[in-house]
């Protein structure tokens, strides 16, 4: 289930990159003026514009990440959706910026929530901080439970 979700997830992030590329290069397009817009960005760094042109670095970093998620469903194998689907979302995302890293030596960027300031991100960007959200909650809400009832089985 997981690298079915990480195969969605790499398409969608693919496709709507080809379309900012292909659409926006020439720079905004409100959506809702002010609020929020598309806007075509070039990101050398990591999330949020940190570490601006270490893309070397995340090319080595990123493909290590994603091995470590790999290696911890195939030793851990979790039952949980949630979790399956958490880290299939965070592959995914980290295979998608990778891709760009590896294609343009840059993430394209383009989701622009100027309403409250929020730098450019991607499909990519979301579903990395979903699918990480949805694994903190699991582990705070469900992981215990789930170890009491197979205790008590």
């Amino acid at each position: 289930m997981s690298y079915l979700i990480a195969l969605i997830v790499v398409l969608l992030d693919q496709y709507t990159k080809a379309l900012a590329i292909s659409k926006l290069r020439a720079g905004t397009v409100p959506v809702l003026k002010d609020v929020f817009h598309f806007t075509y960005v070039e990101n050398t760094g990591a999330a949020f514009g940190m570490f601006k042109n270490a893309n070397t670095f995340f090319m080595i970093v990123i493909p290590v990440i994603i091995a470590g998620i790999v290696a911890a469903l195939f030793k851990l194998k979790p039952k949980s959706k949630l979790v399956k689907i958490s880290a299939g979302m965070i592959i995914g995302g980290a295979l998608g910026n990778l891709i760009d890293r590896i294609l343009h030596s840059f993430v394209v960027d383009f989701l622009d929530f100027r309403l409250i300031n929020f730098p450019v991100f991607n499909l990519a960007d979301s579903f990395i901080v979903i699918g990480a959200i949805l694994i903190c909650v699991y582990v705070i809400f469900f992981e215990n439970k789930e170890e009491i009832k197979d205790a008590q089985a």
